[in-house]
């Protein structure tokens, strides 16, 4: 099997949850004592935040860049960000590495459609829920996407970034969640996206009625799928 490469820390949180699914997948299927070749390059959650916020990606591509050079030096056989919004700079490693790069909104999309679903709402950060990277790749595979008002995308973000990112679950968030999906639930969603890594610390499918996308999860088990084919297929 492959060594999967995480370009990390954004956030902490996040990276934990890919590293413990990759290592479940690792003990299911090849035995309990078995766990996943990983290679992590950790970013700094502080520093990549406040680049966001002055809308540096500029330096954010230069930073995701040496992340991923250094994990395909180190050995990593494909490449994986532990964060949908950093996803606005893959275009920029694709191009500095010769591994493949595992897109989340791909791997998303292909879970969606196999479920039948042609429009889902989606939540994040205001990056990903108002910037196109993520709804282009749906729309190619036929699904529409929907995304909160400003006041509720202004909750969801505040959420995740003052909370969620420290780990932080707080029941009146988790409620503020639910009633944003159920009222997009109401605008005829069919299933509904956690287009951040952070959210199903807080959102689960036991809370709510349509299918949920948790794209943490969903990103992790293609990476591990593809990392148990030989790299020369690729």
């Amino acid at each position: 099997m492959q060594t999967i490469g995480l370009i990390g820390g954004i956030t902490p949180q996040s990276t934990i949850m890919y590293y413990e699914v990759l290592n479940e997948l690792a003990a299911k299927e090849f035995g309990a004592k078995h766990s996943c070749k990983v290679i992590i390059n950790a970013l700094d959650f502080g520093e990549v935040s406040r680049l966001q916020t002055e809308g540096r990606w500029d330096l954010l591509d230069a930073i995701t860049v040496d992340a991923a050079k250094s994990l395909e030096q180190a050995g990593a056989g494909l490449i994986v960000i532990c964060a949908n919004t950093m996803h606005l700079c893959i275009d920029a490693i694709t191009k500095k590495v010769k591994i493949p790069v595992i897109h989340i909104a791909e791997a998303t999309a292909q879970k969606v459609v196999k479920q039948n679903i042609k429009k889902v709402a989606l939540l994040g950060t205001k990056y990903t829920m108002e910037k196109p990277f993520f709804k282009d790749i749906l729309k190619t595979y036929g699904v529409e996407t929907i995304i909160p008002n400003e006041s509720d995308r202004d909750i969801i973000h505040n959420v995740i970034y003052d909370e969620l990112s420290k780990g932080l679950l707080l029941d009146a968030s988790k409620k503020a969640y639910l009633k944003i999906i159920k009222n997009l639930e109401q605008q005829g969603v069919e299933g509904v996206i956690l287009g951040c890594t952070e959210i199903p610390l807080l959102i689960n499918q036991d809370d709510v009625t349509v299918p949920v996308f948790d794209t943490t999860t969903i990103h992790a088990i293609k990476a591990f799928e593809l990392a148990k084919i030989s790299v020369l297929t690729f």
